[in-house]
Protein backbone atom coordinates (compact mmCIF):
# COMPACT_ATOMS: atom_id res chain seq x y z
CA UNK A 1 0.00 0.00 0.00
CA UNK A 2 0.92 3.10 -0.83
CA UNK A 3 0.35 5.29 2.68
CA UNK A 4 0.49 8.58 0.55
CA UNK A 5 -2.60 7.43 -1.76
CA UNK A 6 -5.14 8.87 0.88
CA UNK A 7 -8.85 9.16 -0.51
CA UNK A 8 -9.68 13.00 -0.33
CA UNK A 9 -13.66 14.30 1.26
CA UNK A 10 -14.12 11.90 4.19
CA UNK A 11 -12.72 8.46 4.68
CA UNK A 12 -11.31 6.79 7.83
CA UNK A 13 -7.44 6.01 8.95
CA UNK A 14 -7.77 2.34 10.35
CA UNK A 15 -4.56 0.53 11.79
CA UNK A 16 -3.18 3.75 12.68
CA UNK A 17 -0.69 4.40 15.72
CA UNK A 18 -0.96 7.37 17.43
CA UNK A 19 1.26 8.21 20.62
CA UNK A 20 -0.96 7.09 23.76
CA UNK A 21 -0.35 10.83 25.59
CA UNK A 22 -1.82 12.41 23.04
CA UNK A 23 -5.17 10.22 23.65
CA UNK A 24 -5.05 10.97 26.88
CA UNK A 25 -3.85 7.43 27.46
CA UNK A 26 -1.14 5.70 29.41
CA UNK A 27 1.05 3.49 27.32
CA UNK A 28 3.69 3.74 24.32
CA UNK A 29 1.70 3.88 20.63
CA UNK A 30 -1.71 3.26 20.67
CA UNK A 31 -3.42 1.39 17.55
CA UNK A 32 -6.63 3.63 16.58
CA UNK A 33 -8.94 4.68 13.93
CA UNK A 34 -8.90 8.34 13.01
CA UNK A 35 -12.07 9.40 10.81
CA UNK A 36 -12.42 12.49 8.72
CA UNK A 37 -15.44 14.31 7.91
CA UNK A 38 -15.67 18.00 6.53
CA UNK A 39 -12.24 18.61 7.64
CA UNK A 40 -12.65 17.16 11.06
CA UNK A 41 -12.23 14.30 13.24
CA UNK A 42 -15.82 12.25 13.54
CA UNK A 43 -16.69 9.34 13.49
CA UNK A 44 -16.55 6.55 10.96
CA UNK A 45 -16.92 6.94 7.57
CA UNK A 46 -17.68 4.58 4.58
CA UNK A 47 -14.50 4.67 3.18
CA UNK A 48 -11.67 2.53 5.16
CA UNK A 49 -8.29 2.94 4.27
CA UNK A 50 -5.78 0.53 6.23
CA UNK A 51 -2.77 2.59 7.63
CA UNK A 52 -0.47 -0.69 7.73
CA UNK A 53 0.72 1.03 11.31
CA UNK A 54 1.65 4.22 10.20
CA UNK A 55 2.13 6.94 13.18
CA UNK A 56 0.26 9.93 12.89
CA UNK A 57 0.45 13.12 15.17
CA UNK A 58 -1.09 16.16 15.45
CA UNK A 59 0.45 19.30 13.56
CA UNK A 60 3.67 20.78 15.58
CA UNK A 61 3.59 24.07 18.01
CA UNK A 62 7.21 25.48 17.56
CA UNK A 63 6.76 27.79 20.20
CA UNK A 64 10.76 29.26 20.56
CA UNK A 65 11.75 30.93 16.95
CA UNK A 66 13.52 34.16 15.72
CA UNK A 67 11.63 33.98 11.90
CA UNK A 68 13.29 37.90 11.98
CA UNK A 69 17.04 36.26 12.10
CA UNK A 70 16.18 33.39 9.46
CA UNK A 71 18.63 32.69 6.66
CA UNK A 72 20.84 35.77 7.03
CA UNK A 73 24.25 33.01 7.02
CA UNK A 74 25.01 34.16 3.59
CA UNK A 75 25.40 36.99 4.04
CA UNK A 76 26.82 37.25 7.69
CA UNK A 77 27.85 34.06 9.12
CA UNK A 78 29.49 33.61 12.43
CA UNK A 79 33.07 34.29 12.12
CA UNK A 80 33.78 31.69 14.75
CA UNK A 81 30.81 29.83 15.92
CA UNK A 82 30.69 31.15 18.85
CA UNK A 83 27.56 33.24 20.76
CA UNK A 84 29.53 36.44 21.13
CA UNK A 85 30.51 35.87 17.68
CA UNK A 86 26.57 35.37 16.73
CA UNK A 87 25.95 38.65 18.83
CA UNK A 88 28.31 40.95 17.19
CA UNK A 89 27.25 39.49 14.01
CA UNK A 90 23.63 40.08 14.33
CA UNK A 91 23.94 43.02 15.22
CA UNK A 92 25.76 44.35 12.16
CA UNK A 93 23.74 42.73 9.83
CA UNK A 94 20.34 44.23 11.52
CA UNK A 95 22.05 47.71 11.49
CA UNK A 96 22.85 47.07 8.15
CA UNK A 97 20.26 45.14 6.29
CA UNK A 98 17.05 44.83 8.03
CA UNK A 99 14.46 46.74 6.27
CA UNK A 100 10.87 46.11 6.45
CA UNK A 101 11.35 44.03 3.15
CA UNK A 102 14.13 42.36 4.09
CA UNK A 103 12.57 40.92 7.22
CA UNK A 104 9.40 40.32 5.77
CA UNK A 105 10.51 38.08 3.07
CA UNK A 106 13.15 36.25 5.19
CA UNK A 107 10.10 35.25 7.85
CA UNK A 108 8.03 34.28 5.39
CA UNK A 109 10.42 32.05 3.51
CA UNK A 110 10.83 30.22 7.26
CA UNK A 111 6.98 30.19 7.47
CA UNK A 112 6.51 28.30 4.30
CA UNK A 113 9.39 25.74 5.69
CA UNK A 114 7.71 25.47 8.76
CA UNK A 115 4.26 24.65 7.09
CA UNK A 116 5.75 22.20 4.30
CA UNK A 117 6.98 20.17 7.46
CA UNK A 118 3.77 19.79 9.32
CA UNK A 119 4.01 23.16 11.61
CA UNK A 120 0.95 24.88 12.60
CA UNK A 121 1.77 27.24 15.30
CA UNK A 122 4.90 29.58 15.77
CA UNK A 123 5.93 31.80 18.44
CA UNK A 124 8.33 34.13 16.98
CA UNK A 125 10.76 36.54 19.32
CA UNK A 126 11.48 39.39 17.26
CA UNK A 127 14.34 41.97 18.10
CA UNK A 128 13.40 45.26 19.40
CA UNK A 129 15.70 47.66 20.27
CA UNK A 130 14.69 50.74 18.74
CA UNK A 131 14.13 51.81 15.98
CA UNK A 132 13.83 47.79 15.17
CA UNK A 133 10.86 47.32 17.08
CA UNK A 134 8.95 49.52 15.02
CA UNK A 135 10.29 48.29 11.72
CA UNK A 136 9.45 44.29 12.68
CA UNK A 137 5.76 44.61 14.40
CA UNK A 138 3.87 46.04 12.05
CA UNK A 139 5.71 43.43 9.38
CA UNK A 140 5.09 40.65 11.96
CA UNK A 141 1.65 41.54 12.01
CA UNK A 142 0.87 41.73 7.94
CA UNK A 143 2.37 37.98 8.39
CA UNK A 144 0.17 37.00 10.86
CA UNK A 145 -2.90 37.84 8.58
CA UNK A 146 -1.69 36.39 5.62
CA UNK A 147 -0.98 33.16 7.02
CA UNK A 148 -3.97 33.01 9.17
CA UNK A 149 -5.56 29.40 8.69
CA UNK A 150 -2.86 28.32 7.84
CA UNK A 151 0.15 29.06 10.18
CA UNK A 152 -1.25 30.80 13.94
CA UNK A 153 1.64 33.24 15.18
CA UNK A 154 2.35 35.10 18.22
CA UNK A 155 5.47 37.40 18.61
CA UNK A 156 7.54 38.48 21.52
CA UNK A 157 9.67 41.26 22.15
CA UNK A 158 13.42 40.80 22.66
CA UNK A 159 16.02 43.11 24.44
CA UNK A 160 18.84 42.82 26.91
CA UNK A 161 17.93 43.18 30.68
CA UNK A 162 20.47 46.12 30.76
CA UNK A 163 18.88 47.65 28.43
CA UNK A 164 15.51 47.86 30.26
CA UNK A 165 14.24 50.80 31.74
CA UNK A 166 10.60 51.49 33.25
CA UNK A 167 10.26 54.78 31.19
CA UNK A 168 11.52 56.09 27.38
CA UNK A 169 12.64 53.13 25.10
CA UNK A 170 11.12 50.42 26.39
CA UNK A 171 7.74 51.69 27.49
CA UNK A 172 6.99 52.42 23.48
CA UNK A 173 8.02 48.88 22.77
CA UNK A 174 5.67 47.50 25.60
CA UNK A 175 3.44 49.74 24.00
CA UNK A 176 3.65 47.96 20.71
CA UNK A 177 3.24 44.44 21.77
CA UNK A 178 0.29 45.34 23.15
CA UNK A 179 -0.57 46.83 20.49
CA UNK A 180 -0.03 43.69 18.52
CA UNK A 181 -1.30 41.39 20.55
CA UNK A 182 2.10 40.20 21.75
CA UNK A 183 4.43 39.04 24.60
CA UNK A 184 6.76 40.85 26.62
CA UNK A 185 10.32 39.41 26.55
CA UNK A 186 13.60 40.18 27.91
CA UNK A 187 17.35 38.41 27.90
CA UNK A 188 18.46 38.09 31.42
CA UNK A 189 21.78 37.44 32.38
CA UNK A 190 23.56 38.60 35.64
CA UNK A 191 23.30 42.51 36.08
CA UNK A 192 23.49 44.06 39.63
CA UNK A 193 19.86 45.22 39.75
CA UNK A 194 18.22 42.22 38.10
CA UNK A 195 15.26 41.98 40.62
CA UNK A 196 14.49 45.71 40.32
CA UNK A 197 14.57 45.21 36.77
CA UNK A 198 12.64 42.47 36.69
CA UNK A 199 10.11 44.00 38.73
CA UNK A 200 9.80 46.65 36.74
CA UNK A 201 9.29 44.44 34.05
CA UNK A 202 6.44 42.38 35.64
CA UNK A 203 4.74 45.67 36.54
CA UNK A 204 4.66 46.67 32.52
CA UNK A 205 3.95 43.16 31.58
CA UNK A 206 0.73 43.27 34.01
CA UNK A 207 -0.13 46.75 33.22
CA UNK A 208 -1.17 45.45 29.68
CA UNK A 209 -2.11 42.32 30.43
CA UNK A 210 0.95 40.58 28.83
CA UNK A 211 2.65 37.03 29.57
CA UNK A 212 6.24 36.83 29.65
CA UNK A 213 9.26 34.78 28.08
CA UNK A 214 12.27 35.06 28.58
CA UNK A 215 15.93 34.21 27.34
CA UNK A 216 17.69 32.80 30.41
CA UNK A 217 21.35 31.59 31.63
CA UNK A 218 22.51 30.85 28.04
CA UNK A 219 26.21 29.99 28.92
CA UNK A 220 28.02 27.33 30.70
CA UNK A 221 28.69 29.46 33.52
CA UNK A 222 27.78 27.85 36.49
CA UNK A 223 27.68 31.28 38.65
CA UNK A 224 24.56 32.46 35.93
CA UNK A 225 21.43 32.09 38.18
CA UNK A 226 18.81 34.90 37.00
CA UNK A 227 16.35 31.69 36.93
CA UNK A 228 16.53 31.57 40.32
CA UNK A 229 15.68 35.86 40.66
CA UNK A 230 12.99 35.38 38.03
CA UNK A 231 11.09 32.43 39.89
CA UNK A 232 11.61 34.17 43.29
CA UNK A 233 10.45 37.90 41.75
CA UNK A 234 7.49 36.64 39.98
CA UNK A 235 6.14 34.87 43.07
CA UNK A 236 6.60 37.85 45.78
CA UNK A 237 4.87 40.46 43.06
CA UNK A 238 2.04 38.23 42.21
CA UNK A 239 2.30 37.68 38.46
CA UNK A 240 -0.32 36.02 37.38
CA UNK A 241 0.69 35.72 33.52
CA UNK A 242 2.33 32.80 32.22
CA UNK A 243 5.97 32.94 31.95
CA UNK A 244 7.82 30.94 29.89
CA UNK A 245 11.86 30.57 30.40
CA UNK A 246 14.21 29.27 27.72
CA UNK A 247 17.32 27.83 27.25
CA UNK A 248 18.35 27.67 30.83
CA UNK A 249 22.06 26.13 29.97
CA UNK A 250 23.86 26.94 33.25
CA UNK A 251 21.33 24.42 35.61
CA UNK A 252 23.15 21.70 33.60
CA UNK A 253 27.37 23.35 35.14
CA UNK A 254 25.91 24.05 38.54
CA UNK A 255 26.36 21.66 41.82
CA UNK A 256 23.24 19.28 41.49
CA UNK A 257 21.85 20.40 44.92
CA UNK A 258 22.00 23.98 43.42
CA UNK A 259 20.57 23.18 40.48
CA UNK A 260 17.70 21.15 41.82
CA UNK A 261 16.56 23.95 44.37
CA UNK A 262 16.57 26.32 41.89
CA UNK A 263 14.05 23.78 40.26
CA UNK A 264 12.09 23.34 42.94
CA UNK A 265 11.62 27.09 43.04
CA UNK A 266 10.43 27.10 39.26
CA UNK A 267 8.03 24.61 40.05
CA UNK A 268 6.59 27.04 42.87
CA UNK A 269 6.16 29.65 40.45
CA UNK A 270 4.48 28.17 37.74
CA UNK A 271 6.72 29.24 34.78
CA UNK A 272 7.15 26.39 32.10
CA UNK A 273 10.54 26.07 30.07
CA UNK A 274 11.35 25.31 26.43
CA UNK A 275 14.79 23.59 25.31
CA UNK A 276 16.32 24.38 22.43
CA UNK A 277 18.90 21.40 22.65
CA UNK A 278 19.88 22.54 18.84
CA UNK A 279 21.24 26.02 19.14
CA UNK A 280 23.14 24.87 22.31
CA UNK A 281 24.76 21.90 21.17
CA UNK A 282 26.13 24.22 18.41
CA UNK A 283 27.10 27.15 20.46
CA UNK A 284 27.85 25.86 24.05
CA UNK A 285 31.43 25.14 25.27
CA UNK A 286 32.67 25.91 22.01
CA UNK A 287 36.45 27.03 21.75
CA UNK A 288 39.19 26.62 18.98
CA UNK A 289 40.50 23.61 18.39
CA UNK A 290 39.56 22.19 21.89
CA UNK A 291 36.35 19.09 21.29
CA UNK A 292 33.63 20.09 23.44
CA UNK A 293 32.70 18.72 26.82
CA UNK A 294 29.51 19.90 27.64
CA UNK A 295 26.00 19.74 25.55
CA UNK A 296 24.55 22.42 27.11
CA UNK A 297 20.82 21.06 27.20
CA UNK A 298 19.24 21.88 30.33
CA UNK A 299 17.45 19.45 33.18
CA UNK A 300 14.66 18.44 30.98
CA UNK A 301 14.48 15.07 32.83
CA UNK A 302 14.32 16.70 36.77
CA UNK A 303 11.91 19.29 35.52
CA UNK A 304 9.13 16.83 34.10
CA UNK A 305 9.98 15.12 37.71
CA UNK A 306 8.50 18.23 38.95
CA UNK A 307 5.68 18.66 37.09
CA UNK A 308 7.25 21.69 35.24
CA UNK A 309 5.61 21.77 31.47
CA UNK A 310 8.76 21.18 29.39
CA UNK A 311 8.28 22.04 25.49
CA UNK A 312 11.10 21.70 22.65
CA UNK A 313 11.73 24.25 19.70
CA UNK A 314 13.15 25.03 16.97
CA UNK A 315 15.11 28.55 18.07
CA UNK A 316 17.43 30.21 15.28
CA UNK A 317 17.26 28.84 10.98
CA UNK A 318 20.70 29.38 9.03
CA UNK A 319 21.70 32.68 10.79
CA UNK A 320 24.79 33.48 13.54
CA UNK A 321 23.34 31.29 16.36
CA UNK A 322 22.48 28.73 14.56
CA UNK A 323 24.15 27.91 10.59
CA UNK A 324 21.84 24.67 9.93
CA UNK A 325 17.91 24.19 10.13
CA UNK A 326 14.75 24.24 8.42
CA UNK A 327 12.08 24.65 10.84
CA UNK A 328 11.44 21.08 10.87
CA UNK A 329 10.10 19.88 13.96
CA UNK A 330 10.31 16.41 13.75
CA UNK A 331 14.61 16.97 12.86
CA UNK A 332 13.87 19.09 16.03
CA UNK A 333 12.20 15.79 17.97
CA UNK A 334 14.69 13.50 15.88
CA UNK A 335 18.04 15.65 17.71
CA UNK A 336 16.26 16.65 20.99
CA UNK A 337 15.21 12.75 21.63
CA UNK A 338 19.02 11.70 20.89
CA UNK A 339 20.35 14.82 22.47
CA UNK A 340 18.33 14.39 26.16
CA UNK A 341 17.97 10.94 26.17
CA UNK A 342 14.23 11.16 26.01
CA UNK A 343 13.95 7.42 24.33
CA UNK A 344 14.07 5.75 27.67
CA UNK A 345 12.32 8.05 29.69
CA UNK A 346 8.54 8.77 30.12
CA UNK A 347 6.49 7.90 27.16
CA UNK A 348 4.56 11.29 27.05
CA UNK A 349 7.30 13.18 25.56
CA UNK A 350 5.23 13.43 22.50
CA UNK A 351 3.44 16.13 24.68
CA UNK A 352 6.68 18.32 24.79
CA UNK A 353 6.34 19.22 20.95
CA UNK A 354 2.73 19.14 20.43
CA UNK A 355 0.22 19.86 23.72
CA UNK A 356 2.74 21.67 25.49
CA UNK A 357 3.51 24.08 23.56
CA UNK A 358 0.21 24.63 22.90
CA UNK A 359 -0.77 25.49 26.19
CA UNK A 360 2.05 27.55 27.10
CA UNK A 361 1.21 29.75 24.13
CA UNK A 362 -2.49 29.33 24.65
CA UNK A 363 -2.85 28.22 21.56
CA UNK A 364 -5.77 26.08 20.41
CA UNK A 365 -4.23 22.50 21.57
CA UNK A 366 -3.74 20.50 18.49
CA UNK A 367 -5.66 17.02 20.26
CA UNK A 368 -6.67 14.61 18.34
CA UNK A 369 -10.13 14.38 19.11
CA UNK A 370 -13.77 14.35 17.69
CA UNK A 371 -14.64 17.83 16.32
CA UNK A 372 -10.74 18.71 16.22
CA UNK A 373 -9.48 20.15 13.09
CA UNK A 374 -8.15 17.27 10.97
CA UNK A 375 -4.35 18.71 10.90
CA UNK A 376 -2.18 15.90 11.17
CA UNK A 377 1.30 14.36 10.17
CA UNK A 378 1.45 11.11 9.00
CA UNK A 379 4.59 8.95 8.63
CA UNK A 380 5.33 5.92 7.19
CA UNK A 381 7.23 4.73 10.11
CA UNK A 382 5.72 1.97 12.35
CA UNK A 383 7.74 2.22 15.24
CA UNK A 384 9.90 4.87 17.16
CA UNK A 385 12.83 3.29 16.17
CA UNK A 386 11.67 3.44 12.33
CA UNK A 387 10.68 7.20 13.50
CA UNK A 388 13.66 8.52 14.38
CA UNK A 389 16.28 6.76 12.39
CA UNK A 390 14.92 8.59 9.26
CA UNK A 391 14.07 12.35 8.59
CA UNK A 392 10.53 10.78 7.59
CA UNK A 393 10.74 13.36 4.25
CA UNK A 394 7.86 11.51 2.72
CA UNK A 395 5.46 12.38 5.09
CA UNK A 396 2.09 13.62 4.79
CA UNK A 397 0.75 16.52 5.82
CA UNK A 398 -2.93 16.67 6.24
CA UNK A 399 -4.53 20.31 6.70
CA UNK A 400 -8.51 19.94 7.32
CA UNK A 401 -8.39 16.72 6.26
CA UNK A 402 -7.08 17.44 2.81
CA UNK A 403 -2.84 17.15 2.13
CA UNK A 404 -0.73 20.04 1.28
CA UNK A 405 1.65 20.49 -0.99
CA UNK A 406 4.78 20.06 0.88
CA UNK A 407 7.34 21.64 -1.85
CA UNK A 408 10.05 23.44 -0.05
CA UNK A 409 11.21 27.64 -1.15
CA UNK A 410 14.27 27.55 -3.28
CA UNK A 411 17.48 29.08 -1.29
CA UNK A 412 17.46 30.87 -4.16
CA UNK A 413 14.57 33.04 -4.25
CA UNK A 414 16.59 34.86 -1.35
CA UNK A 415 19.73 35.38 -3.32
CA UNK A 416 19.01 39.19 -4.18
CA UNK A 417 18.85 40.02 -0.20
CA UNK A 418 22.55 38.27 0.15
CA UNK A 419 23.81 41.01 -1.48
CA UNK A 420 25.91 42.68 1.50
CA UNK A 421 25.71 46.91 2.06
Amino acid sequence: MDYRALPSGDFTMTNVQVPACLLGQDGDLVTTEISIEEGRIAGPQPIAVDMEGAIALPCFTDMHTHLDKGHIWARSPNPDGTFMGALTTVAADRAANWRAEDVRRRMEFSLRCAYAHGTARIRTHLDSLPPQDDISWPVFSDLRDAWAGRVELQAVCLIGCDAFSTDGAFAHTADLVAAHSGVLGMVTYPVEDLDDRLRGFFAMASDRGLDADFHVDETMDPSSETLRAIARVAMEVGFEGQIVVGHCCSLSTQDETRALDTLDLVAEAGIGVVSLPLCNLYLQDRHAGRTPRGRGITLVHEMVARDIPVAFSSDNTRDPFYAYGDMDMIEVMREATRIGHLDHGKPDWPQAFTQTPARLCGFASGDIHRGAPADLVITRARSWTEFYARPQADRIVLRGGEPIDRTLPDYAELDDLMETT
